[in-house]
């Protein structure tokens, strides 16, 4: 049985899968919402559906749509059991082997890649309705060897988050679309020279840093075409950490002991950082500021690339009922009644390519730049994902920060990567 739990979660944070399969977590809260199953004729279903992202604060928005899906699809009835996201991955694994699999169940995009690669995700092609209006790029995010294994429930992205009042005060011209990272150093190093407690950016050398940076020079790669190995130690990889290195030693950002525990987000608050690269998540975080900020599209190298963080809702390859589990998929992820509740509540962004969903959303300020939301969404970069995805990212994480450190030169930090994740290719 799907072992129930209350959700505790915060939006928007790189995860890791966890595939521990355990009974370690106690039993707790079912939130269940159930309707008219048997109405309308034929054989009553019922879709168990396992989600993270939901409670605590949108427990009662997911009954919601749980109402209005069930009116409007007699016979159907949707089961949902939540978990915190620490936890979920354990869950939904040991029911996936020990073979009791909710119907669908809600995968972030690092995480479906295992899943689908496993063989626990069923082609729901044949079941989605032609005028779903996703976006593209959100579409073929969850899909895998040419088959929909998912589709795209919500997006976040990271942008370039400015202090526009230090910008003013150092008589610098705001951060725009055609900004380079030279550029935003260049910034960075006039707001700096305005006071020994002042810093320019905020941009750390680190394993998720590194991969959308890599997209952004766009000629460094973590694989070969066929994945086969490794190329982190290509000369356009070197290159780009360091870059990175090289924006981090220029006295421009704060190392860890200058912060002394605070995090980026409170310096920022605080009004003593010029620029820093964080998560639209932040927005509502930043709303009382006693000073004016504003985004823009992330510095680029040769080209944009910017983080796209995206939850799914997959269908079990298991399911009793697949055209039941895959309706309620769709409904969740791409009907406009989902799209309106999401945006409304502050439940995340729905990767929809409908302008009229987001007009109350746009005109929310600050940041007036909203739309820079979704000019990203042009240029949007995943993670690279292997089978032994935590591997991967604890290896490269850590000898990215031994090259952050000094330990190791960018070339060394890359050629010892590229031997570490070739062996986890095997």
């Amino acid at each position: 049985m799907l072992r129930k739990m209350k959700a505790l979660i915060g939006l928007g944070a790189l995860l890791v899968l966890a595939l521990v399969v355990a009974g370690c977590a106690a039993p707790v809260t079912d939130q269940t919402a159930t309707g008219d199953g048997a109405a309308g004729g034929g054989d009553a279903v019922t879709v168990r559906y396992f989600t993270f992202s939901a409670a605590p604060d949108h427990v009662e928005d997911l009954d919601g749509l749980v109402a209005t899906f069930e009116e409007q699809n007699p016979g159907i009835t949707v089961d949902v059991t939540t978990a915190p996201f620490d936890d979920y991955f354990t869950l939904l694994q040991a029911d996936v082997a020990g073979g009791d699999a909710p119907d669908a169940f809600e995968l972030n995009y690092e995480n479906f890649v295992t899943y689908a690669a496993n063989g626990a995700l069923l082609n729901i092609d044949s079941y989605l309705s032609a005028d779903t209006p996703f976006y593209p790029r959100a579409l073929e995010a969850f899909q895998y060897n040419g088959e929909q294994l998912a589709l795209p429930e919500t997006f976040s992205t990271v942008l370039l988050f400015y202090n526009a009042d230090l910008f003013d005060q150092a008589g610098v011209a705001y951060p725009t679309t055609d900004w380079t990272w030279d550029d935003a150093v260049a910034a960075g190093q006039a707001i700096a020279g305005l006071g020994d407690d002042t810093w320019g950016l905020f941009s750390p050398v680190q394993f998720w840093e590194f991969y959308k940076k890599a997209a952004q020079n766009g000629d460094c790669h973590f694989f070969n075409e066929d994945m086969s190995a490794s190329t982190l130690d290509s000369p356009a990889c070197v290159e780009t950490l360091q870059m990175m290195i090289d924006i981090q030693n220029s006295d421009i950002m704060p190392t860890a002991a200058q912060l002394s525990g605070v995090s980026d987000s409170e310096l920022f608050l605080s009004g003593k950082l010029g620029m820093f690269v964080t998560g639209i998540w932040m927005f509502d975080a930043f709303q009382d500021a006693d000073f004016a900020w504003d985004v823009q599209l992330e510095p680029a190298i040769n080209q944009h690339a910017h983080h796209f963080f995206a939850n799914g809702v997959a269908v079990s390859a298991t399911t009793a009922q697949p055209e039941a589990a895959a309706k309620w998929a769709e409904f969740l992820a791409g009907s406009a009644e989902a799209a309106t509740v999401r945006v409304d509540t502050g439940w995340e962004l729905p990767a929809l390519d409908q302008p009229e969903y987001f007009e109350a959303y746009l005109a929310k300020t600050p940041p007036a730049n909203r739309a820079a939301v979704f000019q990203a969404l042009e240029s949007p970069v995943t993670p690279p994902v292997i089978a032994r995805q935590n591997e991967m990212q604890d290896a490269v994480n850590g000898l990215i920060s031994r090259a952050a450190d000094g330990e190791l030169t960018a070339e060394e930090a890359l050629s010892q990567a590229k031997a570490e994740v070739d062996k986890l290719l095997q």
